[in-house]
């Protein structure tokens, strides 16, 4: 479905952002995975998506919360591939505490990150993807982008800032075959999440398992993670025709928890 686009994709070396590079490169779409990681390993990671679905994978490893970086990642990618069709910016970092005491450094830097970045690479992208006058701009968000929940201010914040960004971005393109549109995932066994679990576990001297169990049961009905896997599914979907009219939307993948 997707042969002979290209699909940029922000924090891909691992996680969902890998996940979503996985589908689209199993629909054809060469891939340009962005992220930090082990120079062996990344190559690695390149070689072995090129051989098992028979496309072109290169990688860029552009620090998320720099402007300039971003840029020459998509001028990068352009050069290198001769378009830009498909954006997914899925970048993200976390740091978790009460607004009286959350470090200023870790705000500015989880904004950056979160939410500065889409800008970015919205506006880089833009220009090339009008040229085509064929487009799809994916901004993973998070259920935070839809409601709170206390100690991260600056998450929910930036991710709250995404949906935003991509419902402007949606009316500015809405007559033109760009499309944009986010996806707010709900608890999903990243590394991310994980550390978190973690987080939990030392803190109140319990097990992973419990600590595991508590973190789902607070807030996703289901009692189960999301998978990479069914994100991607959903963002394949996102770039095909038949989603050419679904634009601005917000979709959540949360197991019931923004339901409730």
């Amino acid at each position: 479905m997707l042969k002979g686009r290209l699909a940029v994709v922000t924090g891909s070396t691992s996680g969902i952002g890998l996940g979503i590079a996985r589908g689209l490169a199993r629909q054809g779409a060469d891939i340009l995975l962005n992220g930090f990681g082990d120079a062996e390993l990344t190559r690695s990671l390149c070689t072995q998506i090129s051989e098992e679905f028979h496309v072109r994978v290169l990688h860029h490893g552009a620090d998320m919360s720099s402007a300039e970086q971003i840029r020459n990642m998509i001028t990068y990618a352009v050069n290198e591939f001769g378009r830009l069709d498909i954006l997914v910016n899925n970048a993200g970092i976390q740091h978790t505490a009460t607004v009286d005491q959350f470090p200023e450094e870790r705000w500015d830097a989880v904004i950056a990150v979160n939410l500065s970045s889409n800008f970015h690479t919205i506006k880089a992208a833009l220009p090339h993807m009008k040229a085509r006058s064929w487009g799809r701009i994916i901004n993973v968000a998070s259920v935070h982008g839809l409601v709170g929940s206390m100690n991260k201010s600056a998450y929910v914040a930036a991710k709250h800032g995404v949906v935003g960004l991509t419902k402007v971005v949606a009316l500015e393109t809405a007559q033109t075959g760009i499309s944009c549109n986010a996806i707010c995932p709900g608890w999903v066994l990243t590394p991310l999440v994980q550390r978190q679990i973690d987080d939990l576990a030392a803190r109140e001297n319990i097990t992973n398992e419990q600590a595991q169990a508590r973190l789902l049961g607070e807030k996703q009905p289901s009692g189960d993670f999301a998978t990479p896997e069914q994100i991607a599914e959903l963002a394949v979907f996102l770039c095909s025709d038949s989603a050419a009219q679904i634009r601005g939307a917000a979709f959540a993948i949360d197991g019931g928890w923004t339901a409730q």
